[in-house]
């Protein structure tokens, strides 16, 4: 079996929401270092900014990995499909 051709809005979706879940994942261990190192510090500027960070990098990672993720599978199956029409594509064996 030959992949001559890939869909790219349907790899790019699926690229998205892996990223995204991966984006979640890190936002959650930075939210963790976040709010352990606001509560850690002495400083007296705004207090409760580091927990507010953390609070918004569970929000915005998820969004962000998720949109950089989408977009790069898309370019990336572009390419692909440009460069698999000269090529010929992926030989698969399957059993």
């Amino acid at each position: 079996m030959v992949i001559k051709r890939i869909v790219p809005l349907s790899f790019a979706k699926i690229a998205g929401t892996l990223y995204a879940v991966l984006g979640l994942f890190i936002g959650a261990v930075f939210s963790l270092i976040a709010t352990v190192g606001g509560f850690a510090s002495n400083n007296p500027g705004i207090p409760g900014l580091g927990a507010m960070i953390g609070v918004g990098a569970v929000v915005i990672a998820p969004i962000f990995y998720g949109c950089i993720g989408f977009v790069g599978a898309l370019i990336g199956t572009w390419l692909y499909n440009l460069v698999a029409g000269m090529v010929g594509g992926i030989e698969v064996e399957v059993q």
